[in-house]
């Protein structure tokens, strides 16, 4: 019998990342894409308007560059034949979103539009809606919704229902042209198959969905604001879906496009967290995976819908079928690590790293691992892009205490990595003390691949082995194996992606472990943290807020006196 293949797209902050599997779970090709247009923070494509602070934009033609491109890679490297394909799934950040017209067309492709931010992608990490993120939480407070608790008390500013609250607060025309808002995974799967369907993933944890409740009350969107109380109705709707579902099949053009057979089975969309945890074979409770990259999302399955304070949400089949997906995670991780090499380090270091042929980051590393615990004297609080979890506060920023005339900038780099573990054993904490056990962690993403002491301080943090994904790609193998299953038992992929995880999920046989002398530093300087973290972060002392103000309005007045 021929041996047939699955492809998953993984669709990151910076580029597009396609790997080609067989249906036991080897990789034999994969290619990344970076995304053209890149993150749009400053000012629009083509344009010299200047956008914001906190905005975080893309370009969806960038997506359907990645098909165009890195499809037809895979096939052309592993020269497999494009009908033993039966299948394609793809992940995706979230909430990633943007509007699009009757047509499904973006609006930012219209060339009277496309001068206006808000006809744009917004990508995950846009923190521009932060206010009507406060008032919906507020408010939600107020009435006593039942959906607030499921979202660890606090709905995000990255999410669905405040940035689609910003466009109409903002560009209220924007909002009436809009004929849907999409999630950017549903976008290119509508793109690929002509079809519109959402997916109960980003529609559970992004957009306030519930599987037995649905979406919040008509009451409830109107006590937000009267424009928006046929939201869900309108602008939001559409039929949703659970992960694994055949959402349709690849249509002519874009099988053309992409090296295909028209009529391949297309999976749903799904988060690039979410997809990752079957990518490591993890389908029962327990098993916390981290898929660790320019942020961190921490994935866990449980057996009970618990309260857990500050999680991003807890989702009924949201991750595996048949278990409560539990989604909790840091908004900077990677992000804070390259900011340090980037613009932080001295000239000496870039020298340093040139004669020894090596990168700044792995210099840097190499030159950390010397140092135990504790012995820098410093601490970090790892804010650089906000806080996720367990606070959601995008207003929070970061925090380095120690310094002193003597402090190295591998020193200043540990302190990063560690204060980096003291924010996910803060997240593990809060499952615990809520009653969802975590016994052991997984890794995938681009860090764990690179970064061996940043595993170990993991471990030694959390008192946890961690075990580390086979794959670099892993939420691309994820979906990858949603796709055997969209593509059913009769086309040879396969019934449940319980059975696909079985069979094609992976992990490394090396495991960091937790060092017993290490543990009890750590211990140590983690109450520290606690303390510091409790101070900035919950009323002690919103020194960090002030400043943001402060500079908020200083900036404010230079651009009206420009």
């Amino acid at each position: 019998m021929m041996m047939k293949y699955v492809i998953g797209i993984d669709y990151g902050t910076e580029s597009g990342r396609a790997v080609l599997v067989d249906l036991e779970g080897n990789e034999i090709a994969d290619h990344v894409t970076p995304y053209p247009h890149g993150v749009i923070d400053e000012v629009l494509p083509e344009s010299n308007v200047k956008l914001e602070p906190d905005w975080a934009l893309q370009h969806p033609g960038d997506y359907i560059e990645v098909l165009a491109t890195a499809v037809p890679a895979v096939l052309q490297k592993s020269g497999v034949n494009p009908a033993d394909v039966i299948g394609i799934g793809i992940d995706f950040t979230a909430c990633t979103m943007l509007p699009v017209d009757a047509f499904g067309e973006p609006l930012c492709f219209k060339p009277d539009l496309k001068h206006r931010p808000h006809s744009w992608v917004k990508l995950w990490k846009h923190h521009a809606a932060q206010d009507e993120a406060n008032l919906i939480n507020e408010i939600a407070a107020e009435r006593g919704e039942t959906f607030l608790p499921r979202y660890g008390g606090k709905i995000s500013s990255e999410w669905m229902i405040a940035k689609v609250w910003q466009i109409l607060n903002e560009a209220p025309d924007i909002y009436e042209k809009t004929d849907l808002f999409l999630e950017a995974t549903d976008w290119v799967v509508f793109k690929m198959t002509g079809n519109i369907v959402r997916n109960s993933c980003t529609a559970g944890y992004k957009s306030i969905w519930h599987k037995q409740e649905g979406y919040p009350s008509k009451e409830f969107f109107r006590a937000l604001d009267p424009r928006l109380e046929n939201l869900t109705e309108t602008k939001l709707r559409g039929d949703i879906v659970p992960l694994g579902t055949k959402a349709g099949e690849l249509t002519n053009e874009m099988a053309a496009m992409m090296g295909l057979l028209s009529g391949t089975a297309v999976a749903v969309g799904n988060v690039d967290a979410h997809a990752a945890v079957p990518g490591v074979g993890v389908v029962e409770p327990g098993k916390l995976v981290m898929a660790m990259g320019t942020s961190i999302c921490h994935m866990l399955l449980g057996t009970e819908e618990k309260r857990v304070e500050g999680m991003c949400g807890v989702v009924e089949d949201g991750i595996i079928p048949g278990y409560l997906g539990y989604e909790a995670g840091q908004s900077a991780v990677g992000d804070i690590f390259a900011w340090y090499v980037e613009q932080g380090v001295p000239a000496y270091v870039k020298e340093a790293a040139e004669k020894e042929g090596i990168g700044i980051h792995e210099w840097l590393e190499k030159r950390a691992a010397a140092y135990k615990p504790g012995e820098t004297g410093l601490l970090a609080l790892d804010w650089w892009n906000g806080n996720r979890s367990v606070l959601v506060d995008t207003d929070l920023t970061g925090l380095m205490v120690g310094y002193t005339l003597l402090t190295k900038p591998e020193e200043i780099y540990r302190a990063l990595l560690e204060a980096t573990a003291f924010g996910t054993r803060k997240i593990i904490d809060a499952f615990v003390e809520s009653g969802v056990k975590v016994e052991e962690l997984y890794a995938c993403g681009g860090l764990p691949q690179k970064n061996k002491l940043l595993m170990q301080i993991y471990a030694d943090v959390t008192n946890r082995p961690i075990k580390v994904a086979a794959s670099k790609q892993t939420p691309a193998v994820g979906a990858a194996m949603f796709a055997a299953v969209a593509a059913g038992k009769e086309n040879g992929g396969y019934e449940s992606i319980a059975e696909a995880a079985k069979k094609m999920g992976k992990v490394r046989d090396e495991v960091f472990k937790p060092i017993r002398e290490n543990v009890a530093i750590y211990e140590q300087l983690y109450q520290e943290y606690v303390k510091l973290h409790d101070y900035f972060g919950r009323g002690g002392n919103n020194v960090m807020k002030r400043l943001k103000s402060i500079k908020e309005n200083v900036g404010l007045k230079e651009s009206v006196n420009i």
